[in-house]
């Protein structure tokens, strides 16, 4: 990737971006200038408190490119200033990374900066444990914990959205940091914003954020690609610089004439939105109409339309490229005027024509509406638009109707309200409905309401009759057609819809409608799986198996579980395996120690099935009797030297573990009992047997710290099975490594060599 190419800073509006490498301090005082100026109280002691506490608490840690931790939250905050976003949201901000650096608990963050600060860092670190992105597989399960993902994360946006405006400063910044990054990284963050980050952006109205993160995302992603935009833009970059100031000129001076008070600028669309038509429309970089815009913003919604008549009538527009959003807003309330016209070279451009309170919510979205108002306390009180969360709500409505991740994820990746572009229509008394594009007449009667939906028939759009499969236009006016004697929708039509609305109440409707069925079904299905594997129904069906399986799943009541199996939404194997697994937990087989020796005896009809001691193959002898059936435990590896002690387990003999083994240790009373006395035969003697060691190393990272150990292990003639290693945040590694040996004494002798390896801390033998 060419990190040293110079990237191109469009006139889109994006968050202003602050020098690299600035001192924490100068941040700091960034940070509270910007506060200051929309800020209505001058009291900034809350957030210097915050940035005192960070400071201290991220003090011996540095970031990738080397810079102080702190520097991280602090443009994080900046850019939640950028927002105009309310001075707890900036706290939260400067906190976001400390409750897992330090040992401040949630008690601790109220007691200091309130019940509002501390909620917003607890949603933002549960978040930040959240991973969305599921990597290059695409398997059920990555895709059904995505999905689960997906779900915990729009709830904790439904709690509070600030807690995502938080995630989302924190994703900018480090997609601005991404180049320090490796590159396996790089693709992997930058994919998972595009996917999941920007639109949530675009959905909020966040065009500040959503231009940017495209961008980066596109950087990382396409580097060719956008390197070869970067390079084709800024060729002519002169000339299109003067040729869109002319434009400008030419406009202003047209709309001063007509009387209308106006700010124009002119624009180059941001990078991605470029790609992103030349992609889709198959066309070159001189063949986008819009790659040059010019915006004008007045102050009343009657100047925006006075303007489009001067355009119009100074220039001459193309057909089918004018949008009202002023009239039809977007999912997001998103409203502008947008028309392409030919411009007096033959060069087509777009103008987009708004208010000023239009212009503020375009974009800085629903961060817009933190409204600031001093009660005559002096407490602020937060205003903010339900309407943006529509969509969300709608998320979350969908949530409680399934109970299956990966139905949830195809809904809400497929049509996503979320992540669609849009068609706009009328009902027949003028109320506008916005709907995916694609949508047909059904998507549209599902969102009158689902009796509608269920009893159509037919539809008219503009007046005359259609197929139900017909695809919406911009400004239809449906009149949808319903029967009583109507039997309801066809399977077919979760074929022809494209909205998930209409989708998940389809599939309401057959689950409502042969419950019944379904359930019959469902109880067939379990008594012939049990059947087949020998199981007891009557045992299984108790109510804590039952409470087990419906907290596991998700499911409101048995009946909901039995259909979920008749109609083929959860295998009948799941739900059996589950409840057996309960079921046995609780039945356990308790063996004595005296039948377990005395089984071992009868199998052994030598001697009269007495036992006696002989060379050992395993070189353990348990109880006095060598040669049983014995496996070394993988949680704490005993060695020749060891002491040690049985376990007697179900059905795979006994297992031997160190007697410090934590598992060991932790034994339950009832278990104790299964305990066995076992010993080496030749604990002093070093064997040409091989047992597996397993050790953890604490060390100061540096380069090189991991070829020393492995040489020190190959000069002991070591065979190392594996090694895994990482990395904290104040640079400290633990590298976890498994190999062979024959005897304590040798493995001592591993450890005092590895001991003098420079920047070795400690060395522990893993104890379960």
């Amino acid at each position: 990737m060419t990190e040293e190419k110079q990237d191109v800073i469009f006139e889109d509006g994006g968050i202003s971006k602050l020098p690299e490498f600035q001192a924490p301090e100068e941040l700091y005082q960034e940070l509270v200038s910007r506060v200051r100026k929309y800020h209505p109280s001058d009291d900034i002691s809350m957030i210097e408190k915050a940035y005192k506490l960070a400071s201290e608490a991220h003090k011996d840690q540095r970031r990738k490119s080397g810079e102080p931790y702190i520097v991280h939250p602090l443009n994080v905050a900046i850019i939640l200033a950028e927002l105009e976003l309310d001075k707890e949201t900036i706290v939260a901000g400067i906190l976001h990374d400390v409750v897992e650096d330090t040992r401040m608990t949630e008690e601790d963050l109220v007691r200091e900066f309130g019940k509002d600060v501390a909620q917003l860092v607890d949603g933002v670190t549960k978040l930040e444990k959240i991973p969305l992105s599921s990597g290059g597989d695409q398997s059920d399960v990555k895709l059904e914990m995505q999905a689960e993902n997906l779900r915990k994360m729009f709830l904790a946006m439904a709690k509070d959205i600030r807690v995502i405006l938080i995630k989302l400063a924190d994703r900018l910044h480090n997609m601005r940091t991404l180049k320090y990054q490796k590159e396996e990284s790089q693709q992997r963050i930058a994919k998972e914003t595009l996917e999941i980050y920007c639109p949530i952006a675009q959905r909020l109205g966040i065009s500040k954020i959503k231009v940017e993160l495209d961008d980066l995302s596109l950087k990382y992603l396409e580097p060719d690609v956008y390197y070869d935009l970067v390079d084709k833009i800024a060729v002519r970059k002169s000339v299109r610089e003067k040729y869109i100031q002319s434009i400008v000129d030419e406009v202003r001076e047209h709309i001063v004439n007509a009387g209308i008070e106006a700010k124009v600028d002119g624009r180059v669309k941001h990078f991605f939105s470029i790609y992103k038509k030349m992609k889709n429309q198959d066309k070159t970089l001189d063949q986008i109409y819009d790659l040059f815009a010019v915006r004008i913003i007045v102050d009343t919604v009657k100047d925006c339309y006075a303007a489009l008549g001067v355009i119009h009538e100074m220039y001459k527009p193309i057909p089918g490229r004018f949008k009202d959003y002023i009239a039809m807003p977007k999912p997001n309330m998103y409203q502008s005027l947008h028309t392409t016209v030919i411009g007096s070279t033959g060069q087509p451009f777009e103008v987009q024509i708004r208010t000023f309170e239009m212009h503020k919510a375009a974009e800085y979205g629903i961060a817009a509406h933190w409204k600031y108002k001093e009660a005559s306390d002096g407490k602020k009180v937060e205003t903010q638009e339900e309407e943006k969360l529509v969509w969300l709500r709608q998320i979350l409505e969908w949530q409680q109707d399934m109970s299956d991740n990966k139905e949830f994820m195809n809904l809400l990746k497929s049509d996503l309200d979320l992540f669609s572009d849009s068609v706009y229509c009328f009902t027949p008394t003028g109320d506008v409905k916005t709907l995916p594009a694609g949508s047909t007449t059904i998507d549209f009667a599902y969102s009158i309401h689902s009796a509608v939906g269920n009893k159509m028939v037919g539809a008219r759009v503009n007046g005359k009759l259609v197929t139900i499969d017909y695809q919406i236009s911009n400004g239809d006016r449906i009149e949808i057609i319903t029967s009583q004697n109507s039997k309801g929708p066809s399977r077919d039509w979760l074929n022809l819809v494209k909205s998930t609305q209409a989708k998940n109440k389809i599939n309401q409707w057959f689950k409502n409608e042969l419950k019944e069925d379904n359930i019959l079904k469902g109880k067939e299905l379990l008594a012939g799986y049990c059947k087949s594997k020998g199981y007891v129904l009557t045992e299984l069906m108790k109510p804590e198996y039952m409470s087990g399986v419906m907290r596991k799943y998700g499911f409101r009541d048995w009946d909901s579980v039995l259909a979920a199996i008749g109609h083929g939404g959860v295998k009948e194997g799941q739900i059996i395996n589950k409840m057996q697994e309960l079921y046995e937990r609780d039945h356990k087989r308790e063996l004595t120690n005296e039948e377990v020796l005395a089984n071992i005896a009868q199998s052994n009809p030598q001697n009269g099935g007495r036992p006696m001691p002989m060379k050992s193959k395993s070189g353990i002898v348990v109880k006095g009797i060598a040669d049983l059936s014995v496996r070394f435990s993988k949680c704490c590896s005993p060695v020749p030297g060891d002491e040690i002690v049985g376990f007697v387990t179900r059905g795979r003999g006994i297992s031997i573990h160190r007697t410090d083994c934590i598992n060991i240790l932790n034994l339950p009373e009832i278990e104790r009992s299964r305990l066995i006395d076992a010993e080496w035969q030749n604990p002093d003697r070093e064997t040409k047997e091989k047992y597996v060691a397993e050790i953890k190393i604490y060390a100061n990272n540096r380069n090189g710290l991991l070829a020393d150990i492995s040489r020190a292990l190959t000069e002991k003639n070591i065979n190392i099975l594996s090694m895994n290693t990482r990395t904290n945040k104040q640079d400290q590694a633990t590298l976890q490594t498994t190999f062979e040996i024959s005897s304590r004494e040798e493995l001592n002798r591993v450890i005092e060599k590895i001991m003098t390896i420079d920047s070795v801390i400690d060395i522990e033998r893993t104890t379960g």
